[in-house]
This record gives structure tokens, sequence and C-alpha cells, in this order.
């Protein structure tokens, strides 16, 4: 188990080395004398990033779109269970619920005894 996290974690830093590795031969491509409203810098912006500059939300579909993109990145990143750690979680958590139960349990009937015994009451 700890094995595999350190194996996700150094492809996880190899990745980001990578992304900077890229944004760095982009910012070196780039001319440092080259104006900020030339042609080769300005790229067309997508819909929603224009509907963000005129101070609009994006549409009802490519806010769904979006959406969808999102939950499919992050489902990628999810790191399931195996059936034998899923098994151990389902039993630590049953294991636990019984044992809360019973004391929660014993502490109610605990209560409704002394009451019972201060107020002489049944029932």
């Amino acid at each position: 188990m700890a094995n595999k996290d350190r194996q996700k974690r150094s492809e996880r830093q190899a990745r980001a080395r990578e992304r900077e590795a890229l944004e760095a031969a982009r910012a070196a491509s780039v001319p440092a004398n080259a104006k900020k409203d030339s042609k080769a810098l300005k790229a067309e912006p997508k819909k929603s990033e224009k509907a963000l500059v005129k101070g609009q939300k994006p549409g009802l579909i490519t806010r769904a779109k979006t959406y969808i993109h999102d939950v499919r990145v992050e489902m990628h990143r999810v790191v399931w269970p195996s059936k034998a750690e899923l098994k151990d979680y389902s039993v630590a958590v049953i294991a636990t619920l019984l044992i809360f139960g019973v004391s929660l349990w014993l502490v109610d009937t605990g209560v409704v005894a002394l009451l019972v015994a201060f107020t002489s009451l049944r029932g």
C-alpha cells in the first residue's frame, strides 16, 4: 500500500516537472521584445472566456460541458480501494456502529433507570 502511494506520488511529480518544462519552453519561445498586442501572442478566446470578459455567465450548455469534463477529470484521479480493502473498511465501519449503538443503548438505559429511581414513576 505504501509503495503504491509512493509510486503514484513520484508519477505526479514527474508529470508536474514535464508541465513546468513545457511552460518554460513556451515562455522561452516568445521573444522578449514582442509587444503584448502582437498577433503571435493573441489567441482567440473561447466562447466561455469571451462571456467572462464581457461580464456574462457562459451558456447552460457550455457550463454543463465544463461540469461533465471536470467530473471526468476528477474521476480519473480517484484511487479506488481493492476488494480486500473494501471488505476491511466495511467490517471496521460495522464494528464501530455496533460499539456505538450498544454504548448509546447502555447510556439510555442508565438515564431511564436514574429517572425512574428519582421520580419513582414507572413506564
